[in-house]
């Protein structure tokens, strides 16, 4: 289908109606069917089968989307497990021991966002697995969380080589080297556009000075104050001398950290590093994320099983109903999950982004280019929820339009299209990386997209300052500082017209061994 003005409309139907009506499932289907009538010259018959026939292949997918339902659903099961067995508790009561302030369970959150970089799925189901315990038992809010996630979730993964999206990213910088001579291999030329890329590296910074200022906007301070204010009214606040050791938080932290390492391990076997002297980037490249995660998380639940029941912290029985009920329990994500993918499959076939990328054709001053990049892969991620396919369409433009005039501003165009891409993928309702952020944080996720947003957007402003200052100076790591300098100066603002919402401390100090 040729891209119109029409294939704006079902992502724009399906994002408005998530915005005013809080009900994702029903706003993604309708943005969904609506894709599928135009397609379908808006005949009700074909339209509606091709609705259903595009949310049932998306189901049936066993390369992509199969073993990341598959992985959803368990890693609710080893939720409920943890939850049940006490494990959950017991971490909780112990990391009160070592993280004392809500600075420093956000600070814990952060660091293990970071250290998880192999890839964002995983990023955002893993950590919050970690830190949902030590931030509930500082009042921190599941919204708070949800953010936390979400921005060390894709900012840092297209930053780093070692990880899925740096092998794909490779695959497309391969091409605009060798039509435009640029004399970098991929490797160099990703190295190179890292510090283009503006908004990836303003939202890392921007999650440590919101946690170090102790400042939020106004709509996340309310679910924070709350949260808060909830704590101190639980009565299981009142600790008197609890003795937690070291080895009942095990019970939480071997399950997940054998996940997380049986989850590398499988990726790197399936990419050929320990049978075939490939190096990291290449096993990166050649690996295989989803199944991995089926299998870490599989190796995960069999380690619980042997950790719970023999100890009698479940009985078998037990053990398999309560993992059965939290895979009940992740069924709505997973459903937000199928219907995102689908939206995803209809905008692909209207051609919503070729349609946007057509927006920047014409006579154009070039300092203003880096700019219209940046904005057209912010608009078309969170149009279409995909950040890789912003990629693979706007990177090529972003080269023809810059390359046969200003080649050497080829590499930080690419970076000005693949941090617009990161936003999208950032805070869009319909992005997968978002919609996992949320079940990661068990947070619901309208509540999450609401609460992001306004960081989501200052990020993105002080990026476009950026790009402006490298148009009219070429010099991109100038852009970056101005970039961070603006975004420093817009906290101080707002931190002198915010209170923070105060730590909550327990009664009774926790015996320590």
């Amino acid at each position: 289908m040729e891209a119109t003005w029409w294939s704006i409309v079902p992502p724009l139907l399906a994002i408005t109606c998530a915005i005013l009506t809080r009900e994702v499932i029903i706003s993604l289907l309708l943005g969904v069917i609506s894709g599928a009538l135009i397609l379908a010259n808006f005949s009700l018959t074909g339209g509606l089968s091709d609705s259903f026939q595009t949310i049932f292949t998306q189901v049936a997918d066993p390369e992509w989307t199969t073993p990341i339902l598959i992985f959803a659903l368990m890693l609710g099961g080893v939720t409920a497990l943890l939850s049940k067995s006490g494990a959950t508790e017991q971490f909780g009561v112990w990391a009160m021991s070592k993280v004392r302030t809500r600075v420093g369970a956000q600070l814990v959150t952060m660091v293990t966002g970071y250290a998880i970089f192999i890839d964002d799925y995983f990023n955002s189901l893993a950590v919050g697995q970690i830190a949902r315990p030590i931030t509930d038992s500082h009042g921190v809010s599941r919204s708070k969380l949800a953010y936390l996630i979400d921005s060390t979730g894709a900012p840092i993964c297209v930053l780093i080589p070692l990880s899925s999206w740096g092998a794909y990213i490779f695959s497309l910088l391969a091409e605009p080297i060798k039509t435009y001579g640029l004399g970098h291999s991929p490797v160099s030329a990703f190295f190179s556009v890292l510090p283009a890329n503006y908004y990836a590296i303003a939202s890392l910074v921007l999650v440590f000075l919101i946690i170090w200022f102790r400042v939020d906007f106004p709509l996340m301070r309310k679910h924070e104050q709350r949260a808060a204010d909830a704590l101190r009214n639980e009565q299981k606040l009142k600790v008197v001398a609890i003795k937690v050791p070291f080895t009942q938080s095990l019970d939480l932290l071997l399950p997940i950290l054998t996940m997380i390492i049986g989850t590398i391990l499988f990726f790197l076997n399936s990419g050929g590093y320990f049978n075939s002297g490939v190096s990291l980037i290449e096993a990166s490249g050649e690996g295989n994320i989803t199944l991995s995660l089926v299998y870490g998380v599989v190796v995960s639940v069999v380690l619980a099983a042997l950790l719970y029941i023999p100890r009698k912290k479940l009985k078998a029985k037990e053990f398999l109903s309560t993992f059965t009920k939290g895979m009940e329990s992740m069924l709505g994500g997973a459903m937000i999950l199928v219907l995102a993918w689908s939206i995803g499959d209809i905008v692909g076939r209207l051609e919503t982004g070729q349609f946007l990328a057509s927006l920047v054709e014409g006579n154009i001053p070039m300092w203003v280019i880096p700019g219209i990049l940046f904005v057209l892969g912010c608009m078309m991620s969170f149009a279409t929820g995909t950040s890789w396919g912003t990629f693979a369409i706007m990177i090529p433009i972003a080269a023809t339009v810059v390359g046969s005039t200003n080649p050497e501003w080829i590499l930080p165009a690419i970076g000005a299209v693949m941090a617009g891409a990161v936003f999208g993928d950032h805070c869009s309702p319909i992005s997968d990386s978002t919609i996992l952020s949320a079940i990661g944080a068990e947070c619901e996720l309208m509540d999450h997209v609401s609460t992001q947003i306004p960081y989501a957007l200052t990020a993105a402003f002080t990026s476009l300052i950026g790009y402006i200052v490298f148009g009219l100076t070429s010099i991109v790591w100038l852009g970056l500082a101005v970039n961070i300098l603006a975004l420093v100066g817009i906290l101080l603002i707002l931190k002198r017209r915010t209170e923070p919402v105060l730590d909550v401390f327990v009664e009774e100090e926790i015996v320590q061994s």
